[in-house]
């Protein structure tokens, strides 16, 4: 989850003789709940590689709003500060799991929607709850499951026989026999 305290005031106090600014704290969650929240008022992917109009953009960080009661102006005050920690947070990785991909692995052309990730989840059989975690760490959890209920991949048949001449050399070796 991501805290802002968007300045909603600045005044002068004359006893203190310093700026004192009224500040309201906002609440945002990068997740599949906001996304597809989105989805449903665009009609349209979220994360499609096509850019977003302002609209859409600043719709989506209303999307995100996790705090309650949130007055309209709030989100008028957002400065570029605020917008860039917004796009940070919805870009981090979120986890300390990490995937290496083989160097050419295919690269998949599905259009992602929220649907196909609650599907994923179904699958999966993750728990609802997930919905509303950063979409970046419920993605890596997808990945993982998808690993780990991977079967062992067998080994090719020219390394197994490399592997067999080596251990049976290393035998030969140490029993002082040529087979």
């Amino acid at each position: 989850m991501l805290t802002l305290y968007i300045v909603t005031s600045e005044d002068f106090d004359e006893d203190k003789q310093e700026f004192v600014s009224t500040k309201f704290p906002l609440e945002l969650e990068h997740s599949l709940l906001s996304l597809s929240k989105w989805e449903s008022k665009f009609e349209k992917p979220f994360l499609s590689k096509d850019d977003k109009t302002a609209e859409e953009a600043f719709w989506y960080i209303k999307a995100m709003t996790i705090t309650s009661n949130v007055p309209p102006e709030i989100y008028d005050k957002l400065s570029d500060k605020n917008v860039q920690e917004i796009n940070d947070y919805i870009n981090g990785k979120h986890t300390a799991t990490t995937f290496h991909d083989p160097f050419g692995s295919p690269v998949s052309r599905e259009i992602i929607t929220a649907e196909i990730i609650y599907s994923w989840m179904i699958a999966l059989k993750i728990p609802l709850m997930w919905e509303e975690r950063h979409l970046n760490k419920l993605f890596s959890l997808v990945r993982t499951v998808n690993l780990k209920n991977q079967p062992a991949k067998k080994m090719p048949r020219r390394e197994m026989l490399a592997q067999r001449r080596a251990l049976n050399e290393k035998r030969q070796k140490a029993m002082g026999t040529r087979g």
